[in-house]
């Protein structure tokens, strides 16, 4: 045996002991796909337009790259972000 198969099967012995699952193709079988049950959708307090009264500005939104978010009120007109 080459130096290769006694790595192999000793790596298979280990995975044999563990109980893990064989790499075997045949050996697999894929269960079964369930369907999804329809979402429901949630009951509408309030016109989706309508604001919350003690809301404050909404924010601009603006993501950088790292994925922090601009902490600007919307539309402002500073050609900067500032992200936190």
């Amino acid at each position: 045996m080459s130096k290769m198969d006694e790595l192999r099967a000793l790596r298979e012995a280990a995975y044999a002991r563990r109980g893990a699952p064989t790499t075997n193709r045949v050996a697999r079988s894929n269960p079964p796909r369930v369907a999804n049950p329809p979402a429901t959708k949630p009951a509408a307090t309030q016109p989706a337009d309508a604001e919350a009264p003690d809301a404050g500005p909404t924010l601009c939104g603006h993501r950088n790259m790292s994925g922090r978010t601009c902490t600007r009120e919307q539309g402002h007109a500073a050609k900067t972000h500032r992200y936190s």
